[in-house]
């Protein structure tokens, strides 16, 4: 399960509002873009966000198991949720050459199994990073 964290605050000592939060997490994805570029494997990817996201001191947890309720019973289906940031924005990473729909789809499905409201998918291979943030909100 989630584990409990310190609440990102901004410069006014205050809670980060989720906008402030997915701003911060975009601006880590872009320094990791800057320095490696696209072209590599997602999990590439993933272990320099992590890195960054503690450097800039931003509370996650990785590799999130995910279980599926079924008549009452939660099965353990495979799903794993790349990044939760906080307990309130889900980071779903792709390194494709495109985003399709089921990318979304299994974005929307995460953020609904844990009723967390905000969401990005952030695909890394695109020349430029900000060609690949999806921000969705429930």
């Amino acid at each position: 399960m989630l584990r409990n964290f310190p609440v990102p605050q901004n410069k006014n000592n205050q809670p980060l509002l989720e906008k402030e939060l997915t701003d911060k997490i975009i601006g880590a994805a872009i320094e990791v873009h800057k320095a490696l570029g696209p072209g590599l494997l997602e999990s590439s990817y993933q272990v320099c966000l992590e890195h960054e996201s503690k450097i800039q001191k931003m509370p996650f947890e990785h590799r999130v198991k995910l279980p599926v309720k079924y008549n009452g019973i939660e099965l353990d289906v495979g799903y794993e949720i790349d990044l939760i940031y906080d307990k309130r924005v889900i980071v779903e990473l792709k390194a494709v050459e495109r985003i399709i729909p089921v990318h979304e789809a299994q974005l929307l499905t995460y953020m609904k199994l844990t009723e967390i409201r905000v969401g990005l998918l952030l695909n890394f291979n695109v020349p430029v990073l900000k060609d690949g943030i999806y921000r969705r909100v429930l």
